[in-house]
């Protein structure tokens, strides 16, 4: 029997309602089901209750119920323990998530038979200068503070100085992440299995506004000038705020998110879908 995690976005009713049914059926045919607290106080069952920072541990898979945001907790929750992650899309984009509501319950069944792919995506590893360290799937941000006021950011690649930014911010992204905030900011849309970091920099006051895109194997350091701070947000999550001389290295994890894929629709039907794109 598996051991099966559902992360479920608990703002949605027709989730919570389906990961009741889905645990119903699963605990039904003996198999082990935990949930983060939040959502397992709102489905009813605070039995299956389990910390996030142990629930992937001799986990088999976890099933993702939201939009992307669902996922991106999902898979921060799991992809050190080399997790794989099912989603079922409740959200708008459904760039990261496979599956419909209405296919989830054969999507887990399939898994479990072992009719599936693992397509593995790359992440961030996030260090800041006090020695704090995370992981990202999508991006990690620097940016201003305070309103109308940029901020001055300085960028190295591997260990040499390569320019100064007076901008709203700076992004660096994932190909998975490059149809987030990295697109919004300008950024390319990057096939998201391929290798690569993208350098995005946010209303910058300079000619030179261009994103980069690098080698996989570049290590990123990004410091403060000046005396204005930076806020930092990985994936969301905001990790604070840096003063002068405050910086963050950013450079690919050894231990990559793996998504279950089970030969449906694909990354350029999701672009079409989102952008509604029709052939001419």
């Amino acid at each position: 029997m598996a051991a099966i995690a559902l992360f479920v976005h608990v703002d949605r009713p027709e989730a919570l309602e389906l990961a009741r049914r889905l645990i119903d059926r699963l605990d039904a045919d003996g198999h082990r089901i935990r949930l983060p607290p939040e959502p397992a106080a709102a489905v009813g069952r605070t039995d299956l209750a389990c910390p996030v920072d142990g629930i992937g541990e001799k986990l088999d898979v976890a099933v993702s119920l939201g939009g992307d945001g669902s996922m991106l907790r999902a898979v921060t929750a799991v992809a050190d323990e080399g997790v794989p992650v099912l989603g079922v899309n409740y959200g708008s984009l459904g760039y990261l998530t496979g599956t419909e509501p209405e296919d989830a319950p054969a999507a887990i069944e399939q898994f479990l038979a072992g009719d599936y792919h693992i397509e593995e995506r790359i992440r961030l590893r996030c260090r800041l200068g006090n020695g704090t360290e995370v992981g990202a799937l999508n991006e990690a941000i620097v940016e201003k503070v305070h309103s109308g006021r940029t901020v001055h950011l300085a960028v190295h690649i591997d260990g040499d100085y390569f320019t100064s930014y007076a901008a709203d911010g700076l992004i660096v992204a994932t190909p998975t992440g490059s149809t987030a905030y990295s697109l919004s900011a300008g950024g390319p849309i990057v096939a998201p299995t391929m290798g690569a970091l993208i350098l995005t920099p946010v209303a910058p006051h300079t000619l030179f506004d261009r994103s980069l895109v690098l080698l996989p194997s570049s290590q990123l350091v990004i410091h403060v000038q000046g005396d204005r701070p930076a806020a930092v947000a990985v994936d969301g999550r905001s990790l604070g705020e840096l003063g002068e001389g405050g910086s963050l290295a950013v450079s690919v994890s050894d231990r990559p998110a793996r998504l279950v894929t089970l030969g449906r629709r694909g990354f350029h039907q999701a672009l079409k879908t989102t952008f509604g794109l029709t052939d001419r």
